[in-house]
């Protein structure tokens, strides 16, 4: 019988067995659709969990005894929960926005709709709506974007604590070019950054990232900040991060120019304030020249590809055969409210198209590396994410193998497994998810009215 939301409503098992089809990602596949050892795929087997980490995974007829609680999930896809590497959480509400390009974006949608988050009931209410999506959509951890208020950082990741996530955020920062009641100044900042790492960096599984939002938007005071505060020693939770934005929109990439008329790219104004390290990732990166990428390999810094945003606001293409030729780390992610849905099996169509467009292809195994194991190396978190090895948080998204007639014809079709998981790629969705387990809980995935998010 399958476990139902009420069964779970108790503090989870120490320990629990789930029975499905186990698949997750050794390495990187590459281009290959025959991505050989790479794939691990167990059929009808066991993944225990215990102490909210992975214990063991076990074929089918190697099953554990009676002292393990057993899940029944036969007939549907086990994975690791995604990990989405950029997002916006006050960006929900501005979702399938109609009609601008990026810097009128900003001003039009998104710049009003993080206002609101100033209050910190409305930032509660919000997260906690954000966090419960996340994982409604199939997405366990993630990186995301709150705004500059300091009320956004702590909702944020008091939503998350919650549910036992792995999330990595930070005061957004911007002390120009921005509306008066969005921005800070630099002993602001300086002083709430502080008092937020204190408050949760390393604490249980939440990590604190700098944020400036994009290089217009800070003074060369508050990236030169970011810069010292990357390297200061932190007492637990290892390095800070950094996320912010590169490249995006050739308009934005022109007012760089502008404001930097002496560096040699947009990028290069970032490198100038020791901004590039492994716990980097910078949004899009379209309009990179190959001294850039080059650069990012060097750093062991990740671009975050945001197929669904890029598409919808018309920015441009992501070239990633020239990423791989750099050797430049890539990971994909939704991007919302740019973006047009949480759940990275539709970035993963995205990009796929994406990349289509200029005669790449991205099989099934280098998308779910993307938005798993790959993801997670982006976070220097790959020995606790994004797969299922022994001591890896217990992070597991259920997916049905098909919703409705048409999904479970297709499948049904499939010839080889990388056919029936890559046609399961693009025609799943939120709707294929059946349970989620973060640290080895099964989440509650119930809708709840605004009024039970206020309370």
């Amino acid at each position: 019988m399958m476990p139902t939301a009420s069964t779970q409503a108790a503090a989870a098992p120490s320990r629990v067995a789930l029975r499905g089809d186990l698949l997750y990602l050794r390495a990187d596949p590459g281009v290959d659709p025959d991505a050989g050892a790479c794939v691990h795929f167990e059929p009808d087997g066991w993944l225990l969990l215990e102490g909210g980490r992975v214990a063991a995974l076990r074929a089918g007829d190697d099953p554990p005894g009676p002292e393990w609680p057993r899940e029944d999930w036969r007939g549907h896809l086990l994975l690791p929960g995604f990990i989405d590497t950029h997002v916006h959480a006050p960006q929900l509400d501005v979702m399938a926005s109609y009609g601008s390009e990026l810097l009128q974006w900003l001003q039009r949608y998104t710049f009003p709709a993080e206002s609101r988050w100033a209050d910190a009931r409305h930032a509660a209410s919000g997260a906690r709506r954000f966090v419960r999506a996340l994982l409604a959509h199939g997405t366990t951890s993630a990186m995301v974007f709150p705004t500059v208020h300091r009320a956004s950082v702590d909702a944020l990741f008091a939503a998350a604590r919650e549910q036992g996530m792995c999330l990595v955020s930070g005061k957004v920062l911007m002390d120009r070019n921005a509306p008066e009641d969005l921005r800070d100044d630099v002993e602001q900042a300086e002083r709430e950054c502080r008092a937020l790492i204190q408050d949760w960096h390393g604490q249980g599984r939440l990590r604190y990232a700098l944020t400036p939002r994009f290089a217009p938007t800070s003074s060369d005071a508050q990236l030169a900040l970011c810069g010292r505060l990357l390297g200061e020693p932190m007492p637990r939770g290892g390095p800070l991060y950094l996320q912010t934005h590169v490249a995006e929109n050739r308009d934005e990439v022109r007012w760089m120019r502008e404001l930097y008329p002496a560096s040699r790219s947009y990028l290069d104004v970032y490198a100038a304030f020791g901004l590039l390290g492994r716990r980097s990732v910078f949004a899009h990166g379209i309009w990179l020249d190959d001294t850039d990428r080059a650069l990012l390999a060097e750093r062991g810094s990740t671009v975050a590809f945001s197929p669904s945003s890029n598409l919808f606001l018309g920015s441009g293409l992501f070239d990633w055969a020239r990423a791989d030729a750099a050797g430049m780390r890539v990971a994909v992610a939704s991007d919302v409210g740019a973006g047009t849905s949480l759940c990275q099996a539709r970035s993963l169509g995205d990009a796929y198209k994406v990349l289509a467009l200029q005669g790449q292809r991205l099989s099934a195994w280098r998308g779910l590396y993307a938005v798993t194991r790959g993801a997670a190396a982006a976070l220097d978190l790959e020995g606790e994410l994004g797969h299922f090895e022994p001591g890896a948080w217990g992070d597991v998204v259920v997916w049905r193998w098909a919703s409705g007639d048409v999904q479970r014809h297709r499948v049904e079709l499939a010839r080889d497994l990388h056919e029936r998981v890559f046609a399961w790629m693009h025609l799943a969705d939120e709707r294929n998810v059946a349970a989620v387990y973060v640290a080895g809980r099964r989440a509650d995935l119930r809708e709840q009215s605004d009024h039970a998010l206020a309370a």
